[in-house]
């Protein structure tokens, strides 16, 4: 059976049984809420750097140019959502000059932080700089602040259309099927594990042990090991595990260790952590300030390998975390980058607000 609109079907009782529809197909639509010639929209990168950002900024740009959107009407909103206040970082203009090449490049042409999210200064300068688009390119933080965004356009009565683009490199914000630089940064995380694995198979009793980002979520980290094929164990926030005894985490490198010689450990950056931090710091963003798990379990396999009845080891740690995340794009995500910046901007014309735009059950 075939159910339109939202809804699933029932195959018991063979009727198609409505739902909320929390989620629409992105795309262009017949009607637009706004006159192009009027049009006045304003990016903003938020949160940590992450693979595709000057993607997503690019295809926006673009997009609002084909719509017919006046030169000199979109504005780059510089470092965070404090940008939009600042007096010493002023948006900057973004016209298709501005922005052209900047898609083979890492990091944020408009610089990105933390926090910064005073809403009231916000819709200030939005209605003080007749802005009528605002797309936020940010993770759960910076999706929380567009939130909030649209609420407080709405509580003032400003027409104004605040718009999502999921941004998380540990591809974390919830319902999204996929945030972009996922992808390049399971590519990237391969290449440390890889060397890893040499390094560690090279040397006598070698083990390798790589950290990557992953602050609640193991994606990365899992992904990558299981697209390396090289690795012995992947630890991840999700699965709590015990480091000493006959199931920790120590024995099973020894036993490793004693069948192949070699071990490759990989860990996600938020594991371990309820044994070895107090999560109860946050940063800017409202995110849990981590101890460095990566480190710690270094000293800890030393230590255990450190003499005695225990032959020592030779332990090579990478941790690749900031290297990952100012790369250019892959080609999958340069792809996906470019259908998001192009959803956004139909949303917005679209009339929709206060919404984010990514891939749903395999589609955007």
């Amino acid at each position: 059976a075939n159910c339109g609109g939202a809804s699933i079907y029932d195959a018991q009782e063979e009727i198609c049984v409505p739902i909320s529809a929390w989620a629409y197909r992105a795309g262009a639509r017949k009607e637009v809420w706004f006159n192009p010639k009027t049009v006045r929209a304003a990016i903003v990168t938020c949160g940590g750097l992450c693979p595709g950002l000057n993607d997503v900024v690019r295809g926006i740009v673009q997009t609002l140019y084909q719509y017919g959107v006046k030169e000199g009407n979109i504005l780059g909103i510089k470092f965070g959502f404090r940008g939009f206040y600042s007096y010493e970082n002023q948006p900057i203009s973004l016209t298709m000059r501005e922005v052209d090449g900047i898609q083979r490049k890492g990091g944020t042409l408009l610089g990105t932080s933390r926090g910064g999210a005073d809403m009231d200064k916000i819709c200030d300068s939005i209605q003080e700089r007749g802005v009528n688009m605002v797309f936020v390119i940010g993770g759960n933080g910076g999706n929380a602040g567009a939130s909030a965004l649209s609420s407080k356009c709405t509580e003032r009565d400003y027409p104004c259309a605040v718009i999502g683009v999921p941004k998380s490199i540990d591809n974390d914000i919830l319902v999204i099927d996929k945030t972009f630089g996922f992808d390049t940064a399971c590519q990237e995380g391969v290449k440390a594990i890889n060397a890893a694995y040499v390094e560690a198979s090279s040397a006598f009793r070698g083990v390798g042990l790589v950290k990557l980002m992953g602050r609640q979520s193991g994606f990365i980290a899992l992904n990558s090991s299981l697209a390396s094929g090289e690795v012995d164990v992947c630890l991840i926030p999700e699965t709590k595990f015990d480091l000493h005894g006959e199931r920790g985490l120590l024995k099973h490198i020894e036993r490793t260790l004693e069948a192949k010689s070699h071990c490759v450990v990989v860990v996600a950056e938020g594991a371990y952590q309820d044994e070895i931090s107090n999560i109860s710091e946050k940063d800017a963003s409202g995110n849990p300030i981590l101890t460095c798990v990566g480190t710690h379990l270094r000293e800890e396999i030393k230590k255990y390998f450190s003499g005695g009845e225990r032959k020592k080891v030779d332990l090579k740690y990478i941790d690749p975390t900031y290297m990952i995340r100012a790369v250019e794009t892959n080609t999958s995500d340069k792809i996906y980058c470019y259908v998001l910046a192009q959803g956004a901007v139909h949303a917005a014309f679209a009339g929709f607000t206060g919404i984010t735009v990514g891939m749903v059950n395999t589609h955007t």
